[in-house]
């Protein structure tokens, strides 16, 4: 099928050579989750609980090593690739300690002498479908409550992460996991039809641009499966006339360049009162200048490079289309000339519609600011977007930052806070963004068959 490469995007020089999976490997692997479900499905859930809070401790123990991996493959400065590592054990500490509350029998009223109740039980395999941006967060938000559930995973990591796909699964077999029960396979991409057809997947989950979850979603749509899709976004950051204006500008740097701006939830479109505008724009750039651009493997390092040449390009032609059309850069808005996919954080203001900033996701480091003259304004500004998947608003009056929460079109909402994921609370979009969650309770229970079962 061919070799597989992965490149740091820091220097530009191969990391490492893998071969892809072809059809046979991914038959085996196929039959080998098929045979592990029957006895892990039957395993006492406290037993899957005590092996979720191995994983974590496997996490913590070995951080350093797996957050490397993602800073030479994708170029995530060090210091967040640890903090990511992190928050993977966070969330399987979490299942660990709630998956008994999240998967108990829920009872019905009937009549008397009856019983009626629903139960939760594991559909199967469920596929993974994965993004590069996040490669080990984005896989254990969806692993830990599946698999604890009762399931087992197959993974089909970006194809630009191979050291991370299997150091994932590593992770699971140091921590004692069965054979079989999850499992790394570097596929191309046009195996996955096939994987979602095969009567042995029961589900899928994708994380990815919205071409890519149309792709899933019709192939499972034509077999009756069940999918969950998380996909790109351009989250609006409210700042009403009466926010901290300096604390807003010093969250919103960091909430459009975390990452290098390589994120879904990332704020993308600054939607600012006229009152503050001038205000919040001078101390958003000024945030954005005391952000450090340099070697992902420096501990003081804030913003890496792309994670690839081509979508470095991708982004510019992005810029280079906006300003054409009328944009005006207040900050960056060029490639660095430097080694590596370096692209600085960009400020774009006075963006006309149509143009791909008004339009398109920019999936890096660049923000467009734009002027409102009211809250009413405001909503509809955030709302104009056929994205649906978060959005922050910053206001003194928490009321009035709950009450405008209503009104935004949005998965999720956030007031005086970037938007963020958290084991805690479901996450997930609406329209191009994807539907379904991840995470909390509700997460955990969108891949199992909720049996309902009377007993008279």
């Amino acid at each position: 099928m061919g070799e597989l490469e992965s490149v740091n995007p820091a220097t530009g020089e191969q990391v490492n050579s893998y071969e892809y999976a072809d059809e046979d490997e991914v038959e085996a692997v196929l039959e080998r989750a098929s045979d592990a479900f029957g006895s892990w499905s039957n395993e006492p859930l406290r037993k899957r609980e005590r092996l979720l809070a191995d994983v974590a401790d496997v996490l913590r123990e070995r951080k350093r090593t797996y957050a490397e991996q993602m800073t030479v493959e994708m170029g995530k400065p060090i210091s967040q690739a640890i903090a990511e590592v992190e928050k993977c054990a966070w969330v399987c500490d979490h299942y660990a300690e709630h998956a008994g509350t999240y998967l108990a029998d829920e009872h019905f009223p009937s009549p008397p002498g009856t019983t009626a109740k629903t139960s939760y039980e594991p559909l199967g395999t469920v596929l993974a479908v994965m993004p590069w941006n996040y490669p080990f967060w984005q896989v254990f938000r969806y692993a830990a409550p599946y698999i604890t559930a009762g399931n087992v995973g197959v993974l089909k990591h970006a194809s630009s992460v191979p050291g991370c796909a299997l150091a994932i699964q590593d992770v699971f077999e140091r921590a004692g996991y069965p054979e079989g029960v999850f499992q790394s396979v570097l596929a191309p991409s046009d195996l996955v039809d096939g994987m979602i057809s095969d009567n042995r997947v029961k589900a899928a989950t994708l994380t990815g641009s919205g071409p890519a979850g149309r792709a899933v979603a019709s192939t499972a749509g034509e077999h009756l499966k069940k999918t969950v899709l998380e996909l790109g976004g351009s989250d609006p950051f409210i700042v009403l006339d009466d926010a901290d204006v300096s604390r807003a500008a010093e969250r919103g740097a960091w909430a459009r360049n975390q990452n290098g701006g390589q994120s879904c939830i990332a704020a993308k479109r600054f939607v600012v009162h006229e009152a503050v505008y001038d205000e919040f724009t001078n101390e958003l750039v000024d945030a954005i200048d005391e952000l450090t651009i340099g070697d992902p493997m420096d501990e003081q390092t804030d913003i890496g490079p792309q994670s690839a040449p081509h979508f470095l390009e991708e982004l510019h032609e992005q810029v280079t289309a906006s300003v054409e059309a009328g944009a005006e850069v207040l900050v960056g808005g060029e490639p660095l000339d430097r080694d590596g996919a370096y692209y600085p954080p960009t400020v774009l203001t006075d963006v006309p519609r149509g143009c791909p900033a008004s339009t398109e996701e920019l999936f890096g480091p660049v923000a467009t600011v734009e002027c409102v003259q009211s809250e009413d304004e405001a909503v509809a500004v955030a709302n104009r977007t056929r994205f649906g998947l978060g959005a922050s608003v910053w206001t003194a009056d928490r009321d009035r930052g709950t009450a405008l929460a209503s009104e935004i079109e949005a998965g999720c909402v956030y007031v005086n806070q970037l938007v963020k994921s958290d084991p805690r609370v479901p996450f997930g979009g609406i329209e191009d963004s994807g539907y379904g969650r991840e995470l909390s309770e509700i997460g955990m229970q969108e891949f199992v068959n909720r049996k309902t079962i009377w007993v008279e």
